[in-house]
């Protein structure tokens, strides 16, 4: 039995999200179709991260265990010819040891949001960031995030299936960054409540626009309440960017 670690690239759009679902299609098995399709063997394929509808990935991980030896070179463009015209593609595929588990291995995930701050509405990239029309305050925004960073109940970030032991987590970065029209989160923890970067974001964005002053975002994050918190911002902008062994 052979362990391999993938790197996953997808457009989360049209799928019900990564984890294999009955009410439509998800990433995890379109990806174990593909694989049982070329190798003939069933497989669980083990992601490091389980998105939710709609969010996509740049880089997610995943793991899965074949009998059959496959010669490296085949396996990569083997899988992917399985894949078809879905919006998913493998990066690349490594051997890995036995004990490699591509959730519970991760030191650190690296997540990114996408806003697009401007008038007119948006036509290539819809699906692929949130479009704000009114002028977000960028200083007061930077402002709310250096609140969360470091270790902290967040409760009030948390989606109420969310099925975290704990809600306590350590945000060990957030930057946010425009160039023009475009404004980037960046967000690094270890680990992240189910919806917590949404949610976030649905907050800071509560800042940029004036509703909210810093002491209304604190209260709301000290508070440790679900109904304290802005409407979460939606998936299309939510990048799964990296995740660090």
């Amino acid at each position: 039995m052979q362990r391999y670690k993938a790197t996953i690239e997808y457009d989360g759009t049209s799928f019900v999200g990564w984890q294999f679902q009955k009410n439509g299609l998800s990433i995890q098995e379109v990806l174990q179709k593909a694989i049982f399709n070329f190798s003939k063997e069933k497989v669980v394929v083990t992601g490091a991260g389980r998105t939710d509808s709609g969010v996509h990935a740049l880089a997610q991980v995943a793991h899965f265990d074949l009998k059959k030896k496959i010669k490296k070179k085949n396996l990569l463009p083997g899988i992917n010819q399985h894949i078809g015209n879905r919006p998913v593609t493998i990066l690349k595929i490594n051997k890995a040891s036995k004990k490699f588990h591509a959730r519970f291995d991760a030191k650190k995930r690296t997540y990114l949001y996408k806003i697009i701050n401007r008038q007119s509405p948006l036509a290539l990239q819809k699906s692929k960031a949130w479009h704000i029309r009114k002028k977000l305050d960028m200083n007061v925004m930077k402002k709310g995030a250096k609140l969360l960073l470091g270790t902290h109940d967040f409760s009030t970030f948390r989606a109420s299936s969310c099925g975290a032991k704990s809600p306590i987590k350590t945000m060990e970065k957030i930057e946010i960054k425009k160039n023009k029209d475009n404004i980037t989160f960046k967000f690094i923890s270890k680990s992240f409540l189910q919806q917590q970067v949404r949610s976030m974001v649905g907050c800071i964005k509560y800042l940029g626009e004036g509703k909210w002053n810093l002491d209304i975002f604190k209260k709301s994050f000290k508070s440790k309440k679900r109904t304290k918190c802005a409407p979460p911002a939606p998936a299309c902008g939510l990048y799964l960017a990296k995740i660090k062994y």
